[in-house]
């Protein structure tokens, strides 16, 4: 038993932010709907990489989930939309505020004609503000939040993160907010309306750095792969490749200087606390280097790991998926979409009972689900064949096919 197995969300969502909050909480249990517009579904249906006509894009946040394609645009199609919104527990949705009531559903209709529904939104800079009707994407969040003036190797050279980070976290933050109002109906028996902004999550996720210019005045600078506040900790080299070594406390530091085979450093005026080290970070980056370059990142790795100092090599994404621990996780399962072929894809990081959630559907095809989720609305047969006719559905373009 999954802990939101019974609970339907109907995914208006497109892009990022939205469908990684639905995968994660497809991955608990939820029945998800994605509900796409016949003019080529999710904008990220075309987005690369590709592997053939399959958008990899697409189908790394869309796991678990059923697709229904409507004509949005049409009077019957957006009655569709408000039959469909009615026979949900949440709805989920990303556009601009107020496109949401210019599509027929008006979260005050909505929630007065269905008391128990909760509405979560995402946009790009909030329900308020003058900003709150431009259009926003992670990156731009990312330069207006601070997280790109402290990524990068220095001042003059800011840059975006390799993953769309902001956008992912937003999800992240739905899928929490939704699963909240979910304990809070089940308490009083009412929804709410629930949302974040791009631009929200990315100052969220300054952290102490935006907390040192609140406190301080200080405006904080990137420092590539050195640590803001913790010295060592950081990339250091060995005789052959860098590893990750990340001190975080006085009794790492004493076990790693013993294990260098320099215990007098711990004695060492300079390095004596954890702020003297900062504020000496590059003469003992050259020190602890020099030391390291004795022994192989492949003999010093086992050997930090059993002294309890947290340690790691830099992974390519090849790397990564061969490490033992990542198959030992299980990370990626291979599923099949409609039309039979395979997608290895990495599951949701989530373990209910001590057992890994797992992948409940492949990404669909456009309208892959319509007929199904039309039937399961108590649409007659005449009647969903009669929507394909005029074109407000969308069906499957392409046919199932058993793996």
């Amino acid at each position: 038993m999954l802990p939101l197995e019974s609970i339907r969300i109907i995914d208006l969502s497109r892009a990022l932010a939205g469908p990684y909050a639905t995968s994660l909480l497809s991955d608990l249990g939820a029945e998800i709907i994605k509900v796409e517009s016949i003019r080529g579904g999710d904008s990220s249906r075309a987005w690369p990489p590709f592997e053939n006509d399959h958008s990899l894009y697409f189908d790394s946040a869309n796991r678990g989930k059923q697709s229904i394609a409507i004509d949005f645009y049409s009077q019957r199609g957006r009655e569709l939309l408000w039959r469909l919104a009615m026979s949900a527990d949440v709805v989920v949705e990303n556009f601009r505020p107020g496109v949401l009531a210019t599509m027929g559903l008006d979260p005050d209709e909505l929630r007065a004609a269905k008391p128990g529904l909760i509405l979560a939104s995402v946009s790009g800079f909030g329900a308020t503000g003058p900003l709150s009707q431009a259009p926003g994407l992670d990156q731009v969040a990312q330069g207006m939040s601070g997280l790109m003036s402290v990524t990068g190797p220095d001042a003059a050279n800011m840059y975006r993160m390799g993953v769309p980070i902001v956008d992912m976290v937003s999800g992240i933050n739905t899928a929490l907010a939704i699963a909240a109002a979910l304990v809070g109906r089940a308490r009083t028996g009412e929804g709410m309306e629930v949302s974040t902004s791009l631009l929200e999550t990315g100052l969220a996720l300054g952290a102490f750095q935006g907390q040192r210019y609140l406190s301080t005045g200080q405006v904080p600078v990137p420092l590539g792969n050195t640590h803001p506040a913790l010295t060592p900790y950081g990339v250091f080299a060995t005789a052959d490749i860098p590893i990750i070594i990340a001190v975080g406390n006085e009794k790492q530091w004493q076990q790693l200087c013993a294990l260098l085979g320099a215990p007098e450093l711990v004695d060492r005026a300079e390095y004596a606390t954890g702020k003297l080290r900062h504020g000496n970070e590059t003469a003992l980056k050259v020190e602890l280097e020099g030391l390291l370059a004795h022994r192989s990142a492949n003999e010093w790795l086992p050997v930090l790991r059993a002294a309890a100092i947290p340690a790691g090599p830099i992974y390519n994404y090849e790397q990564a998926f061969a490490d033992e621990q990542v198959k030992a996780l299980g990370m990626v399962e291979t599923v099949h979409r409609a039309d039979g072929s395979e997608l290895p894809l990495v599951r949701g990081p989530i373990s209910v009972n001590r057992k890994s959630t797992r992948i409940r559907k492949a990404p669909p095809s456009l309208g892959e689900d319509t007929l199904a989720v039309l039937a399961g609305l108590s649409l007659s047969g005449e009647q969903i064949a009669g929507l394909v006719e005029a074109g407000i559905v969308l069906p499957a373009a392409t046919p199932v096919v058993s793996p």
